[in-house]
C-alpha cells in the first residue's frame, strides 16, 4: 500500500478535530447524565464507568477505522499491511499484559506500584507498536491526548468536590483514604495519561490496520477485475 511518511497530506489536527469534538460532546453528557441521576444502565456511576454504553472508550474503534480509511485514501497506509495488523496484534497482547502482570504483582487495591508497573508496561506498548503504521499511530496519540487531557483535568475537579460520579469515586470498597490530589494522581492523572492513551492506540490502531487489509484486499480485487 502506498505510503506518504514525508510531507504527508493529511493534516493530523484537521483529521481528528471532529472526532476531538465529538468525544468531548460525549464526555459532557455521560457527566450530565450522572449528576442528574439518568439512566445507570447508559449513565451508570460506578467505578470504571461500568460498562456504560455513553462513553469515550466505545468511540475508540469506531474513529481507529475512521482514521484508517481516511489516511488510506490519501495515500497515507501502511508500507506492509500484513506487518502493520501483526504489530497491531502485538500491541493487544502487551496491553493485556501490562494491565494483568502488574495486579498479579501488587495485589493492593490503590497501591502505586500497580498504576506505575501497568503505566510503564503501556509506554513499553505505545514505544513498540509506533511503528505498525506511523501515520496511523500519530494520529491515535493525538486524538488519544485530545480526548483523555479534559477526562484527567474533569477527574481533578470531581475528586476534588467528591461529586459521587465515576469520575471520582474509588475503584473499590478496599481503596484506601488518600489526600484528594494523590487520589487524583493514582485513579485519574497516571491512568488518563498512559493507560487509556495506550488503550486508545493499540485499539485504535486493531481496528484501523484490519479495516486497511480488507480495504487493500478490495482494491486489488476491483484492479485485478478491470485489469
Amino acid at each position: 500500500m502506498a505510503k506518504t511518511n514525508s510531507g504527508s497530506r493529511v493534516s493530523i489536527a484537521h483529521l481528528i478535530l471532529v472526532p476531538s469534538v465529538i468525544t468531548l460532546a460525549v464526555t459532557i453528557l455521560r457527566l450530565v447524565g450522572e449528576l442528574k441521576g439518568w439512566s445507570d444502565f447508559w449513565f451508570s456511576p460506578k467505578a470504571g464507568g461500568n460498562g456504560a454504553p455513553i462513553g469515550i472508550s466505545w468511540l475508540v474503534p469506531i474513529f481507529g477505522i475512521y482514521f484508517a480509511m481516511k489516511l488510506a485514501r490519501e495515500g497515507e497506509g501502511p508500507e506492509r499491511v500484513g506487518r502493520a495488523v501483526g504489530f497491531a496484534f502485538l500491541g493487544l497482547l502487551l496491553f493485556v499484559a501490562s494491565m494483568a502482570i502488574p495486579v498479579m504483582i501488587f495485589k493492593e487495591p490503590g497501591n502505586l506500584g500497580l498504576i506505575v508497573g501497568a503505566s510503564v508496561g503501556c509506554i513499553v506498548t505505545i514505544f513498540v507498536v509506533r511503528g505498525a503504521w506511523p501515520a496511523l499511530f500519530k494520529t491515535l496519540l493525538a486524538y488519544g491526548f485530545a480526548a483523555r487531557i479534559p477526562v484527567a483535568i474533569l477527574m481533578l475537579i470531581a475528586i476534588r468536590g467528591n461529586w459521587g460520579t465515576h469520575y471520582d469515586v474509588p475503584p473499590n470498597a478496599q481503596f484506601p483514604v488518600m489526600h484528594w490530589f494523590t487520589k487524583w494522581v493514582v485513579i485519574g492523572l497516571l491512568p488518563q495519561m498512559f493507560i487509556w492513551i495506550a488503550f486508545t492506540i493499540t485499539i485504535g490502531l486493531l481496528f484501523g490496520t484490519i479495516s486497511a487489509a480488507l480495504f487493500h484486499r478490495r482494491r486489488e480485487g476491483s484492479e485485478a477485475v478491470h485489469a
